[in-house]
């Protein structure tokens, strides 16, 4: 398949990606996406979360069935990190271009093409601060909308393949402070307690890990602050690590070996989301692979060591679950983000094909 995006659908994505939308600081693209829906047939708006919110709402079925309703969320913050935007051969570089406004446009531009069936609302959703722990507006929609029928969450997956299941997440935060000594002193350092609690927790992993081959059923740890600091009196240390959790995973034990471990730091676990996923044989899963194998693709399912918002609206909502998207996910938060503008292209052929194929619109 060589499907090429309309002007329309290019530029759509283009004019996403050239407007900064760092987490907390949305306002600007998530105008610029209502503007684009209320012209492409949507009932759009800003919501009280900063959210991009736009509906299609097909006719009343005609014998009167309740409505069904499906969920397209991406989001529409990136990491911070300024790339020039431009098409080079085909590619279009960009900061969001993979994570994740190329998915979150491949939505829009596919519920455009399409008619709603009778009975069914089609809600394309750009959620803000997805990038950071406060997942702000997927919080917010999973609270303020009744649970949907079924719902596709905008990240890169591979225009030929489903992602059906994220892991969870943890985050430990630990403060430590001393008076200041000579290093020839009997007191150790905090830097050296700091320490000693990382390699507690890499320790216990790694022995939790041991029954397990699979990275989708293991533990992983990352070392993601270490910051010593003085001001000639007193020696403070700030150590930040996260956790990505296998499915089912109880903190509890973790926990107690954390402040086990402490050695008279401050500690603080925040930022819980348990592993989510769905499926591989809901009608939602089958029409997206139904979808992608008539497009010439493999249709492959895949379970992501990353996170999500699968992650904060799965065990609310309950539904069928499902990400989707254009770009190669190892692209993601990286200096040379970019996406091919024939994957894109493929990617809205494909959920325009889901839709039809899947009973929630006509062509």
């Amino acid at each position: 398949m060589t499907e090429m995006p309309s002007n329309e659908d290019l530029q759509l994505l283009v004019d996403l990606v050239s407007t900064p939308s760092v987490s907390g600081d949305e306002a600007a693209a998530s105008a610029l996406l209502v503007e684009h829906m209320n012209g492409a047939g949507f009932d759009a708006h800003v919501d009280e979360a900063g959210n991009a919110c736009g509906l299609r709402r097909g006719p009343e079925a005609p014998d009167g069935a309740p409505r069904r309703s499906l969920v397209l969320l991406g989001h529409i913050d990136t990491v911070p990190g300024e790339i020039p935007v431009r098409v080079e051969e085909g590619v279009l570089h960009g900061r969001g271009t993979v994570d994740a406004k190329g998915p979150l446009a491949a939505f829009t531009r596919a519920v455009a093409r399409v008619e709603p069936a009778p009975g069914v609302d089609l809600l394309v959703v750009g959620a803000v601060e997805e990038e950071v722990h406060t997942s702000k507006g997927a919080r917010h929609l999973r609270d303020a909308i009744p649970a949907p029928d079924a719902c596709i969450i905008g990240e890169p997956s591979g225009w030929d393949a489903v992602t059906l299941a994220y892991k969870g997440c943890l985050r430990l935060r630990a403060t430590y402070a001393a008076p200041v000594g000579h290093s020839a002193g009997p007191l150790p350092p905090v830097a050296e307690a700091a320490a000693e609690l990382w390699q507690a927790v890499k320790a216990w992993c790694a022995d939790f890990n041991a029954p397990h081959d699979k990275l989708y059923d293991q533990l992983l740890p990352s070392l993601q602050e270490f910051v010593t600091e003085t001001d000639g009196l007193e020696e403070r240390v700030r150590l930040a690590i996260g956790l990505r959790l296998p499915p089912g995973f109880e903190v509890a034990e973790l926990e107690a070996l954390v402040r086990e471990h402490a050695g008279g730091g401050e500690v603080e676990l925040y930022g819980h989301e348990p592993a989510w996923g769905s499926r591989a044989g809901t009608p939602l899963a089958r029409a997206l692979r139904r979808s992608i194998l008539a497009a010439g693709g493999e249709g492959t399912f895949k379970r992501k060591t990353g996170t999500s918002d699968m992650n904060v609206v799965g065990p609310t909502w309950g539904c069928p679950i499902v990400a989707y998207g254009p770009g190669d996910s190892s692209l993601d938060h990286r200096p040379d983000e970019r996406v091919e503008v024939a994957e894109y292209g493929r990617a809205i052929e494909v959920l325009t094909g889901a839709l039809v194929g899947g009973g929630w619109a006509t062509s």
